[in-house]
């Protein structure tokens, strides 16, 4: 039996990347899959054909500001009308707005901290009601490695990022007695689009602070995903398991 077979999973942000990872890898574990997407609707449209065609499961996607309350609200009310359940949340969603502090704007601050954490809160807060119905489910923060270790031209992520260790923790001891589990993956150096348009001075560069001495697979991150969605994870909650190549070590 697949590692998710028949539970249904909700990822944000799941037309590309990281994200599009983890939904590829819950269809291939037998999850039904909920996608949101803001701007790539022709990618998750194919994504989610791609997916139904090859592993004989459901796999919708949705438009969707995970940023903004109410249509947060309206997409986890969408989504049980259409799959019955919400097993698994992935809150994937995330931007990137860098710049030096004495250079950024309040508006890249409030669309990073909006965008990372505060899309987080309204997931979250938005499927608890359900699960604790049902008496049962895993959320998933995915925050990254620096949150940990803060960057240069990054406070606005690494604080968005670093805030979702916080929650996590909380969420895991308010509602760990209803069998809800809430975990975070915080991820180094991950193959993205973003790092394939990187020269190969600045990858070496990279390279070099990473003990593995390359980046990751968006696969390796889902690997992750799917054992905290799953029951072999039933145990584990309110933990940050970081997918880095030791670069935190």
């Amino acid at each position: 039996m697949k590692l998710l077979q028949d539970k249904v999973a909700l990822v944000t942000g799941g037309s590309r990347g990281i994200g599009a990872a983890i939904a590829a890898k819950f269809a291939a574990e037998g999850a039904n899959v909920a996608i949101t997407f803001l701007s790539s609707e022709e990618k998750a449209n194919a994504l989610a054909k791609e997916l139904s065609s090859a592993h004989g499961v459901t796999v919708k996607c949705y438009r969707s500001d995970a940023s903004d309350y109410q249509q947060a609200g309206d997409l986890v009310n969408t989504v049980l009308d259409d799959f019955g359940q919400v097993d698994v949340l992935v809150n994937n969603a995330g931007i990137t707005r860098d710049n030096l502090m004495l250079r950024m704007s309040e508006a890249q601050w409030d669309e990073v901290i909006n965008t990372n954490l505060k899309s987080v809160f309204n997931l979250t807060k938005h499927i608890l009601r359900p699960m604790l119905k049902a008496r049962g489910g895993s959320i998933i923060n995915m925050s990254s490695i620096v949150g940990m270790t803060g960057n240069a031209g990054q406070a606005n992520y690494a604080a968005s990022k670093a805030g979702i260790f916080g929650f996590t923790k909380s969420i895991a001891k308010e509602v760990g007695s209803r069998n809800i589990r809430c975990n975070a993956i915080a991820p180094g150096f991950i193959e993205t689009e973003m790092t394939e348009a990187l020269d190969e001075k600045t990858k070496e560069a990279y390279f070099a602070s990473i003990p593995m001495k390359r980046f990751g697979k968006g696969e390796e991150v889902a690997n992750v995903c799917a054992f905290l969605g799953s029951d072999l994870s039933s145990y584990m909650s309110g933990q940050v398991l970081s997918v880095c190549g030791a670069l935190n070590c």
